[in-house]
């Protein structure tokens, strides 16, 4: 249980995506111009990135290394026709906002960084683990990026107004601009909060103690 709540709770912080290994950034500063946006993108990889895991640890073994990247891609691309079908039949609206970036969830860096790094290398109850932590930990990280530009370019939150009306929107926020000013506000917070913690624990200051990015990806032929 002990190995199964580690390889859970490093998503949530130590290794949260986009804020730590950086990777999803696409969605991440695409989608998030509302709350909403943010959490239905978060679900829908939680989805995929929970099945791929474990089906890809289910038949790691059986996989010629040569082709397992293709294979990945394979099982990555079958679930994400399944959750468009599922988003057109019951979430339509919500589908046409997301729009090109639902099916680019096949591509995503984080359902292909840890099926290579991690699905293809442990049993399915880690792998289970390891993905519901990091898709709920991206889900978070988008929810709380598209509220913070949606508060503040637009005065509202998941679609209710929630400011006063002397409020003036910085409809920037709201822009692509505003994605790369929210993103790095938020990666520098997160920065001087680790560094806190770190000289309170008495340890090295580390600006990036929970991965490297796309570089920590060792892929071997």
């Amino acid at each position: 249980m002990a190995s199964v709540w580690k390889e859970f709770s490093k998503g949530l912080w130590a290794e949260i995506p986009p804020f730590r290994v950086v990777l999803g950034l696409c969605p991440t500063l695409a989608v998030t111009k509302s709350a909403e946006n943010g959490i239905g993108m978060g679900l829908a990889v939680i989805f995929v990135l929970v099945l791929s895991n474990a089906l890809i640890s289910l038949v790691r073994k059986i996989i010629p290394k040569k082709v397992r990247i293709v294979c990945f891609i394979a099982i990555a691309a079958t679930l994400v026709v399944a959750i468009e079908l599922l988003m057109q039949a019951f979430t339509y609206p919500l589908y046409q906002q997301l729009g090109i970036f639902v099916p680019l969830i096949v591509v995503n860096c984080i359902i292909l960084g840890r099926a290579e790094a991690f699905a293809a290398k442990n049993p399915v109850h880690l792998a289970i683990a390891d993905g519901l932590g990091m898709g709920i930990g991206f889900t978070v990280a988008l929810t709380f990026l598209g509220s913070l530009r949606e508060l503040l370019g637009a005065g509202q939150l998941f679609g209710h107004a929630v400011m006063g009306g002397s409020f003036k929107p910085f409809t920037i926020m709201i822009e692509a601009p505003g994605a790369f000013i929210a993103l790095g506000c938020l990666l520098a917070l997160m920065n001087c909060i680790s560094i806190v913690s770190a000289r309170r624990a008495g340890k090295e200051p580390s600006v990036n103690a929970g991965g490297c990015g796309c570089g920590c990806c060792e892929v071997k032929q």
